[in-house]
């Protein structure tokens, strides 16, 4: 028996049930007056009954679920800077001749406000997001996220991704980079035409990854101050941060093999 063939069912015994019950009343009282009365009555209850039920209660626990999903994957993406997203982000910006146009912006303070957030994401729409080519340690490069691509591929299973699209843009262009390193067994020495087709890959990570860590900075402070402290002390903009607290050295960039 289906699911569906079970909810009839079940339907048809509480209409039963529900007329057996008027005809014990009728037997025992001898009013269908006042049976009537109580069923119109009910009858038209039914109607606020739903729109509480349907309309408010349900788009209460709706968000409710929506929020509870909201807060898992902002873990989510937590691990990916922790593990792979604030290291490639040093890396890549420390090879944009430009940077300087808008390092300063990134240097998020805890006294941020909403509004200075979306300034900055404003701003970032219109930049540029380019490295040197000539730069590139593609080596370097190959040997980090290729490292990192069962993580990537776990990240992209996860269903919450699919309450957000940029980020699930990002796992992908980042995870694209990542199998266009692993089918080149020979990294050195490539053709410029190629070394340009793997910079257009990276500019395109890059882009997507630093308008994502300036929406997570802003959650992280909006909801989560310590691990906000954490983040602007390893802040891959500020060549001054450092985990440790008094430090003044930078982050560091992808690892060698």
């Amino acid at each position: 028996m289906t699911r569906l063939s079970r909810q009839v069912w079940f339907g048809i015994m509480l209409i039963v049930l529900s007329v057996l019950a008027y005809y014990i009343h009728f037997l025992i009282f001898r009013d269908p007056h006042h049976i009537f009365i109580f069923m119109m009555s009910d009858v038209a209850f039914v109607f606020i009954e739903v729109l509480l039920v349907s309309l408010i209660i349900h788009q209460v626990l709706e968000q409710r679920e929506r929020r509870i999903r909201l807060e898992k994957l902002n873990m989510v993406i937590g691990a990916f800077f922790s593990e792979i997203g604030t290291t490639l982000l040093t890396y890549f910006s420390n090879l944009d001749p430009n940077l300087d146009v808008i390092r300063q912006d990134l240097i998020v303070s805890s006294d941020w406000s909403d509004e200075e957030f979306d300034r900055l994401i404003k701003k970032l729409r219109s930049y540029s997001y380019q490295v040197r080519p000539d730069e590139l340690d593609l080596v370097k490069i190959r040997c980090y996220v290729v490292e990192k691509r069962d993580f990537l591929l776990s990240m992209m299973e996860n269903p919450n991704l699919m309450e957000h699209e940029t980020f699930t843009e990002l796992l992908r262009a980042v995870f694209h980079l990542a199998e266009e390193m692993k089918f080149r067994e020979i990294i050195e020495d490539l053709p410029e035409e190629d070394i340009g087709h793997l910079t257009r890959d990276i500019n395109r990570a890059y882009s997507m990854l630093v308008y994502e860590w300036v929406a997570y900075m802003k959650h992280l402070k909006e909801n989560f101050p310590y691990f906000f402290s954490l983040a602007m002390r390893t802040n891959p903009f500020d060549q001054k941060a450092s985990v440790v607290v008094g430090a003044g050295q930078g982050t560091q960039g992808p690892h060698a093999c």
